[in-house]
């Protein structure tokens, strides 16, 4: 070995790394951001009614009148002065009690209701459906006074009760939607569910509902979002006793007769909007996916 050889520095084997072109990774950033313009464009305006709310909830009550949008001073313990104005956790006790049992209500009578609509055969089904979808398009407002007058004859009013047990006798949106999604399983997996010795109720159970889980999380993330943002029907039922608002009309208790605390009640509405966006996070793909196979067939 020459001296020359010797002293070469030993030339590393393999592949030379290559290195990352910063211009090429721009260029996908920026057509990344063009093919998406206009979801983003969406996201953002949709998006600034939710960021209004939290600035303005952290703000003093001088400036939350104002019309400055950025807070001069953060006022994080505005979020505790609440729950000195309010019972707010109270609130969200009727608020749950409401929203749970009347999700749970619903999915117990619509399931059943919508599998006879989708899947059994009998007569005066199809006019039975056309009633379901025209009691869609009639207003609530339509039924608010004679149903009032029966939950008074009923000395129900001043409950959630007037709320809660309509869910367990019919919800016309509800059917509807588990019926479209139903009528896109296969009838085969039911067929020979049966030949294996089910019933109709056990085919049901371990088939069809099993099947049917992102339709059924969709419909029930649209009844809890409903009730947990209703106004009108609290508001008529429970005016009449606070102890039995939800969360909706807990935003009435800051507005007092010559002033309204705009920075306290930003702050109670970003509380209420929490556990809406985490369940929704939660349950987005399972949300998405049934409402994109509902409707495909029927």
């Amino acid at each position: 070995m020459t001296t020359a050889t010797a002293t070469r520095p030993a030339r590393r084997r393999g592949r030379r790394p290559v290195r990352k072109n910063p211009t090429g990774s721009w260029q996908k950033t920026l057509y990344w951001i063009a093919t998406h313009s206009i979801g983003l464009a969406l996201a953002l305006a949709f998006s600034m009614p939710i960021l209004f709310v939290f600035l303005t909830a952290v703000m003093s009550d001088s400036q939350a009148l104002s019309s400055s949008l950025w807070p001069e001073s953060w006022h994080f313990e505005n979020f505790f002065r609440v729950f000195d104005k309010v019972p707010l956790l109270q609130y969200t006790v009727n608020s749950l009690m409401y929203s749970l049992l009347a999700t749970a209500g619903m999915l117990i009578s619509a399931i059943p209701a919508a599998y006879a609509l989708a899947r059994l055969k009998w007569k005066g089904r199809n006019a039975v459906f056309l009633l379901v979808v025209a009691a869609m398009m009639l207003p609530p407002q339509v039924v608010a006074v004679p149903l009032y007058d029966m939950w008074v004859k009923a000395g129900l009013t001043g409950t959630l009760w007037p709320l809660i047990v309509p869910y367990f006798l019919f919800d016309a949106f509800s059917v509807f939607l588990l019926r479209q999604f139903f009528l896109t399983i296969p009838q085969d997996y039911i067929d020979a569910a049966k030949i294996d010795g089910c019933n109709e109720f056990t085919a049901v159970w371990r088939v069809l509902i099993p099947m049917s889980r992102p339709g059924i999380a969709a419909t029930g993330l649209f009844c809890f979002l409903y009730t947990w943002n209703d106004f009108f029907g609290p508001l008529i039922y429970t005016g009449e006793n606070k102890d039995n608002w939800p969360l909706s009309l807990s935003l009435a208790s800051f507005r007092g007769q010559h002033a309204v605390e705009w920075n306290l009640m930003m702050a109670a509405t970003a509380m209420i909007m929490i556990p809406a966006i985490v369940l929704f996070l939660f349950a987005q793909k399972s949300f998405v996916r049934g409402i994109t196979f509902t409707g495909v067939k029927g």
